[in-house]
C-alpha cells in the first residue's frame, strides 16, 4: 500500500502503556490518520483490535504470522521501541508488510539509567536511606552507620557488551568516572576493530553491562558458564533486554557467590511472577523496564514513530527492519 494518502487510514495503537505519562500526546501520529489507541491489548484480543487497520503500532502485544494472516487490511507496523522481536518480520515480509522501528531514542535516557544502578550497587543508597528512615541510624549510637562498604568506580574495568549509541554514551560516562572501558560483540566475540575479545571482556571487567539486541543466537547468552567465567566481584548490569539472561542461573549465581550483584531493568517475562528468582534477592536490583521512560526519551520516539508513518503514506519508509 505504499503511496496511499491519509484520508481515511485507519491506525490502531495496540499498547501504549506509559508512554504519554505526564502530559505527552500522539502528535503528528494522530494527524496520519484515524487514530486509535488502546492502553494494553491481550494476545487475545489483537485481532479484533487491529481488524480493518491499514497501520498498527505494537510495542508488546505480539504480530505472530498467525495474526498477521488474519489481518488482510495490514500495510505497515511501526514499533515504538527499538527491539522488533514482538513482530514476525519475516511473515510480514511475505505478506507485503512493511515493518518499521526506533532505532535510536533513547540513548541519554538509559544511560542515565545505566549508572543509577551501577550506582545503586556501588553505594546502596536506597538501601541506606530506608534504614536511616527506619531508624536504624537514629538508635546506633554512631556518627557513621553504613550497612554495606562502598565500591569506588575510579579505576574499575567497566566491560560493555554491544557498540551501539547507548553503549557509546555508557562508555563516556564511565570515562567520566575514571573507569578503563572495554567494548566487545556477541556478533565479533574475537575482537578486533576497537573491540577486545568477548572472553576477555567478561572475565577480566568489574562491571558487565549489556547493550546488545535479543537474537535467536544470543538470548540466555548469561548462563551458568558466561556467569563462571565472570570476576567473582564483578556486577552484571542489564538494561537491554531479559531475554539475554538465563535468569535462574543468575539467581543461583547470586546465591553462590559466583558474581557479586546484579542490577536489572528488564525480565525474560514482564512483569514477573510474585515469586521470581531474582526480585527478593539482596544482592540484585530490579527496577521496573523504566530506563527508557525520560521524558525527553518518549517525545523523540514519538516523533520518529510520526516519521514512519509519513514516510510509509509517501511510498518512502524508513528505518525499515524487514526489506
Amino acid at each position: 500500500m505504499p503511496g496511499v494518502r491519509n484520508n481515511g487510514v485507519r491506525i490502531t495503537v495496540l499498547d501504549e502503556g506509559h508512554l504519554l505519562d505526564g502530559g505527552l500526546d500522539w502528535g503528528e501520529v494522530a494527524e496520519c490518520g484515524d487514530l486509535t489507541v488502546y492502553s494494553r491489548t491481550a494476545p487475545d484480543e489483537i485481532i479484533h483490535r487491529a481488524k480493518g487497520a491499514q497501520i498498527v503500532l505494537t510495542n508488546k502485544a505480539p504480530l505472530s504470522a498467525e495474526t498477521l494472516a488474519a489481518l488482510p487490511a495490514l500495510h505497515f507496523v511501526s514499533v515504538p521501541a527499538t527491539g522488533f522481536n514482538v513482530v514476525d518480520t519475516a511473515a510480514a515480509r511475505a505478506r507485503g508488510i512493511t515493518v518499521s522501528n526506533v532505532p535510536a531514542y533513547g540513548t541519554e535516557s538509559v544511560a542515565q539509567h545505566v549508572f543509577a544502578l551501577i550506582l545503586e550497587l556501588s553505594n546502596r543508597v536506597g538501601r541506606h536511606a530506608e534504614a536511616v528512615a527506619r531508624e536504624h541510624w537514629a538508635s546506633s549510637g554512631e556518627w557513621c552507620s553504613p550497612l554495606a562498604n562502598v565500591t569506588e568506580l575510579h579505576g574499575l574495568r567497566l566491560g560493555l557488551i554491544g557498540r551501539g549509541r547507548i553503549a557509546r554514551r555508557v562508555a563516556e560516562i564511565g570515562r567520566a568516572f575514571g573507569m578503563e572501558v572495554v567494548m566487545a560483540s556477541v556478533s565479533h566475540p574475537e575482537g578486533g576493530d576497537s573491540l577486545a575479545p568477548l572472553d576477555e571482556v567478561v572475565s577480566t571487567a568489574d562491571i558487565v553491562s549489556l547493550h546488545c539486541q535479543l537474537t535467536a543466537t544470543n538470548a540466555e547468552m548469561v548462563d551458568a558458564d558466561f556467569l563462571r567465567h565472570m570476576k567473582k566481584t564483578a556486577f552484571l548490569i542489564n538494561t537491554a533486554r531479559g531475554g539475554l539472561i538465563d535468569e535462574n542461573a543468575l539467581a543461583t549465581a547470586l546465591s553462590g557467590g559466583i558474581i557479586a550483584a546484579a542490577a536489572l531493568d528488564v525480565l525474560s517475562v514482564e512483569p514477573p511472577t510474585a515469586n521470581h528468582p531474582l526480585c527478593a534477592l539482596p544482592n540484585c536490583v530490579v527496577t521496573p523496564h523504566m530506563a527508557w521512560m525520560g521524558p525527553g526519551a518518549r517525545r523523540c520516539l514519538i516523533e520518529i514513530t510520526a516519521r514512519n508513518i509519513q514516510g510509509f503514506l509517501e511510498g518512502k519508509p524508513v528505518n525499515v527492519v524487514n526489506p
